[in-house]
């Protein structure tokens, strides 16, 4: 008998739980079923020989209800793969397990992507199974800055023995060969005059670099052995019969028969383990580069935040902030977690997260994201997400799981190299076979032709020339401006149909910048922005930066201030020169009680052009406004209109406001604009175009592009 729980959905009250107890009690093989209408959980007892839990599902189902097993999903490092049959191998014994509904692995950043049904099977019978396959389980927690520093360690341990191999490979490629192109070799090891010392020095060469490449036989040996074949093992076969070989045509020669001299395989064994070797050094500097962005994202969370505990302030480890805690935090601090303002007003830069480079207003009640920026208010808050619950823990959930997802054309990848080692022995033994038994030859000669078919058949452009393409693709792109993140990437560009183009930072500067002066009352231009200029010379907020920075361009001097102050969420008031100035939002001016009817329909028409209007008033009269806006990059149109002309659709996609967005989208000639979208979203407004059946790519500059990217 089994005992499992399992969640229903869609019970409302004590007939919802009776029906669905009723539907499981008829079951053939059932013996308990029990419903806890307040937990949600079905808790039932059945035989497995009778029933299985599918059939259980399909029974609550009928009744109209859902049911959910107790499903895991996890992201675990593997240590000891090496190429594509490797991730083959863990995914076949991990998707054989009872409970496992889906197993992914990613051999570039050498991650499992598992989801289970943990009530079925367990992290230990997980861990046992790739164990069994020749492989180390590193749940994700364990895998952080440690990772990276071993990471690092194994590619110079890598280019340490690809040069001491070539060290080695070198002359023992002048030895075997020189004879061959008319090169002079020492009489001392002249294949015809001395054919034992001309194979044993290439023997002495060769022992180092076979040492060198003693992975390759331990670990391709050891998957052979298991039953699942990978690139080391074809390394391992071939270049150990190649040398063994060597040795045998040594004992030959030493025994009196010279013609062996001519049939060595000690520099075919040598080059291909050197190849391999710089193939695999390679291969680690393209992987490391794979895993930059989560990288990134992991550094912007702060590490401590001050919370009050007891009455005190204290400060701890942000691993330590629990749900509810009160946290402090001072101007130009990070913010620790997500929570709820509680007491303070503040601007917060939030462009982490929605990529918008002017920051948000924060009063009591406000949400607060964890990683923003505090620009310039100390405030309180009430921390109200987590760890993983927070949006940056999300957001790095969704780059891996983004990072975790197979392209199709992996997913052929990964098929034919279950098959492809396999094969390649089959093929040498019968190619030996067949001039053995059919061609007359003698053992000799088959063993020839078995080593032939192995070492041609080594996978150096499979090692090789795959992570060299990808180096200098992705070079190349790198001197454009291009950042290319993989492979599958490089290889399905020219397939794109729709561009998805973020706002901030990529059509646009991603900086605030003066647009328009507007004035009336008899005030000119200038001396409305200098006496602004002045005003905003003490603020931090970045549309006032945008007015001082207009101000120094200009040339102009600014004036001294007698008085300042901030009114947060509002604007400033100051005392310039006996005049009494403000200068902030619509609010502002209202609660001041100042008119706006001669500017209303200007500041209306600014805001239609996605730009911000700042009132600027003088002894409680209007007298201007100054627009402050982040203005289109030189190249976004010319580049849009060269993409439409080549027949490509253009998206826009940005967290911004739709009035702005559509302004923007205007301007450059983009006509289908998806506004106030957060990162989470993002990617989901990319799938549903992919849903649609179009090629999409991204082109984002933020880390709040990183999941839809």
């Amino acid at each position: 008998m089994t005992n499992k729980t399992l969640r229903i959905e869609g019970m409302t009250c004590a007939a919802c739980s009776r029906a669905v107890e009723r539907v499981t009690r008829k079951l053939e093989g059932v013996t308990e079923a029990n419903v806890n209408l307040a937990t949600e959980k079905l808790n039932i007892t059945f035989d497995e020989d009778k029933l299985t839990l599918g059939d259980i599902k399909a029974a609550i189902e009928k009744a109209g209800y859902k049911a959910h097993t107790d499903e895991v999903s996890k992201t675990l490092g593997i240590e000891g793969m090496t190429c594509a049959a490797c991730a083959k191998a863990v995914e076949r014994v991990t998707r054989k397990l009872e409970g496992v509904s889906v197993s992914n692995v990613n051999l570039a950043t050498e991650k499992l992507m598992i989801t289970f049904d943990s009530s079925l099977v367990g992290m230990s019978d997980i861990k046992k199974a790739i164990a069994k396959a020749g492989y180390k389980v590193v749940e994700e927690e364990k895998v952080v800055d440690s990772d990276r520093d071993e990471k690092e360690e194994e590619r110079k341990e890598l280019f340490r023995r690809f040069v001491f191999a070539v060290i080695f490979t070198v002359p023992l490629l002048y030895i075997s060969m020189s004879h061959m192109i008319g090169l002079k070799l020492p009489v001392i090891f002249d294949p015809v005059e001395n054919p034992l010392n001309f194979a044993l020095i290439q023997l002495v060469l060769t022992t180092p670099v076979v040492w060198a490449g003693r992975k390759f036989y331990t670990m391709g040996f050891g998957t052979l052995f298991r039953g699942s074949p990978n690139m080391d093992s074809l390394i391992a076969i071939g270049t150990s019969a190649a040398f063994l070989y060597g040795l045998y045509a040594i004992v030959q020669i030493y025994s009196g028969d010279v013609s062996y001299a001519h049939q060595l395989y000690f520099e075919a064994a040598a080059t291909i383990i050197t190849l391999i070797s710089l193939g695999k050094y390679l291969e680690g500097v393209t992987k490391g580069k794979t895993s930059e962005a989560i990288k990134k994202l992991m550094g912007l969370a702060p590490k401590t935040a001050l919370v009050i505990r007891e009455g005190k302030e204290v400060v701890i480890n942000i691993d330590e902030v629990e749900v509810g805690d009160i946290i402090i935090v001072k101007p130009g601090e990070k913010m620790p977690v997500d929570g709820e303002v509680i007491e303070g007003n503040t601007s917060v830069d939030e462009s982490m997260l929605t990529g918008e480079s002017i920051p948000v207003e924060k009063t009591i009640g406000d949400p607060i994201i964890g990683a923003s920026i505090n620009k310039n208010g100390t405030i309180k808050y009430r921390a109200t997400r987590v760890g993983k619950d927070t949006a940056l823990a999300q957001i790095i959930k969704l780059v891996e799981e983004a990072q975790g997802s197979k392209a199709p054309i992996a997913k052929m990848a990964d098929v034919i190299s279950g098959y492809f080692v396999p094969i390649v022995i089959a093929l040498a033994i019968l190619s030996a076979l067949a001039w053995y038994f059919f061609g007359g030859e003698s053992t000799v000669f088959a063993l020839t032709i078995f080593v032939s078919v192995l070492v041609i058949a080594c996978p150096c452009a499979l090692g090789l020339a795959t992570p060299t393409a990808i180096m200098v693709g992705t070079g190349k792109g790198a001197e454009y401006g291009v950042l290319i993140k993989s492979g599958e990437a490089l290889e399905t560009t020219h397939k794109i149909q729709t561009i998805v183009f973020d706002k901030t930072g990529t059509i646009t500067e991603g900086k605030p910048k003066v647009t328009d002066l507007v004035v009336i009352n008899g005030i000119t231009e200038q001396d409305l922005l200098q006496l602004a200029a002045s005003a905003e010379k003490g603020s931090e907020h970045p549309l006032g930066e945008a007015i001082v920075n207009e101000a120094e361009e200009q040339g102009l001097e600014f004036k001294k201030l007698d008085t300042f102050k901030a009114i947060p969420g509002h604007g400033i008031e100051v005392n310039i020169e006996d005049k009494h100035l403000l200068l902030g939002n619509k609010k502002l001016m209202v609660e001041s009680n100042i008119s706006l009817e001669n500017l209303e329909e200007t500041s209306h028409r600014l805001a239609e052009e996605g730009k911000t209007p700042m009132y600027i008033a003088m002894d409680n009269k209007l007298v201007g406004i100054i627009a402050v806006a982040d203005t289109v990059k030189e190249n976004s149109k010319k580049t849009i209109d060269r993409l439409h002309e080549m027949g490509i659709e253009v998206v826009m996609i940005t967290g911004d406001n739709k009035r702005t967005a559509e302004a923007i989208a205007k301007k450059v000639g983009i006509d289908r604009v998806f506004a106030e979208v957060l990162p989470e979203d993002k990617a989901n407004e990319v799938k549903k175009l992919q849903t649609e059946g179009k090629k999409v790519a991204m082109v984002g500059d933020g880390i709040n592009d990183a999941p839809a990217l």
